[in-house]
């Protein structure tokens, strides 16, 4: 039987190596809830640590409506509902990956409420109080995008203007649901320091820890499929965002240290809709309106005003 001890050792290597990689990379095992003031490590976060704590602190004391919806494939997601005023444009707001709403909108949502919009700040499948154990960066939360763009048309009409929103891992999920058939009150996207693919995304935080991503990769591509049900090479932001039928903004922080500016420029280059793309020197990950709040607050203001049909703010 030694003929066969050989292939068994092989295959239960690989198959373990798969497993490490799909937890590493994908895994959210419930409960999953990321406390809304850990910020992230690292000088650039800590410089901005009491800034961002005053903003969450602001969101942390407003009313709020939770809401709960099913998705596409019967996963339970959560969100929360803030109301400015009756008959008010819409914006759903979607964190980034291993984050929380509160956090990595505290600033984006003062600045949609600022502009008189009601904001519905959803967690991401496999984060806060959603359902799912699997993160699959967009591939399969663009469709619960629209799942809650639908929930919106239902409960506010199907002329309520709709801006979709999202940072990291959230603007490559709204970026990717804007190549869905979204209904037409759906009128413009706000992507905040959006990567253009996972797998080059993957790839990027392998090497940062040093770490063969090209001998690595693989596993971690296979244990998706395995335990996770899904190919992270489907498609990527940067060919979803080719079927775009909505404005496109894009902001993203030029001193990125976790997803590199650059990728957004790939995604602009391949948007095909009215778009514009406004960096900021000296800002890293999410951390663009921290930085410079006029530049960035200036740049969606004037994105809402053109796209949102309504006077967005001073």
């Amino acid at each position: 039987m030694s003929w066969f001890i050989l292939p068994a050792a092989l295959v239960l290597t690989v198959l373990a190596l798969a497993f490490a990689g799909y937890c590493v990379a994908f895994f959210s095992p419930p409960p999953h809830r990321e406390p809304i003031y850990k910020i992230p490590a690292g000088e650039q976060y800590q410089l901005s640590r009491d800034t961002m704590t005053a903003l969450i602190d602001e969101m942390a004391a407003i009313p709020y409506e939770e809401v709960n919806i099913t998705s596409y494939d019967g996963t339970r997601l959560a969100g929360r509902y803030y109301h400015v005023s009756d008959g008010a444009p819409l914006q759903i707001e979607v964190h980034g990956y291993r984050g929380s709403a509160i956090r990595d909108f505290c600033g984006g949502n003062k600045l949609a409420r600022e502009a008189g919009m009601n904001t519905l700040l959803v967690d991401q499948r496999a984060h806060g109080k959603s359902g799912g154990r699997t993160i699959t960066f967009g591939l399969r939360e663009r469709y619960d995008c629209l799942a809650w763009v639908e929930y919106a048309c239902g409960r506010f009409g199907p002329d309520t203007p709709i801006t979709l929103a999202g940072v990291s891992m959230g603007a490559a999920t709204v970026l990717m649901a804007a190549g869905l058939d979204l209904p037409p009150n759906v009128t413009g996207v706000i992507a905040d320091c959006p990567y253009s693919s996972p797998v080059d995304i993957i790839q990027k935080v392998g090497h940062d820890h040093h770490l063969p991503s090209g001998l690595i990769f693989p596993f971690v591509a296979l244990g998706g499929r395995l335990f996770g049900g899904f190919d992270i090479r489907r498609t990527t932001a940067a060919r979803e965002i080719q079927k775009a039928k909505v404005p496109i903004l894009i902001l993203h922080g030029e001193d990125d240290r976790f997803v590199p500016c650059e990728m957004s420029r790939e995604i602009y280059d391949a948007c095909p809709t009215p778009k514009r793309r406004v960096t900021f020197p000296g800002a890293g990950h999410g951390l663009s309106y921290i930085v410079d709040p006029e530049k960035y607050a200036g740049a969606v203001r004037v994105f809402l005003r053109e796209t949102a049909k309504q006077p967005a703010g001073n």
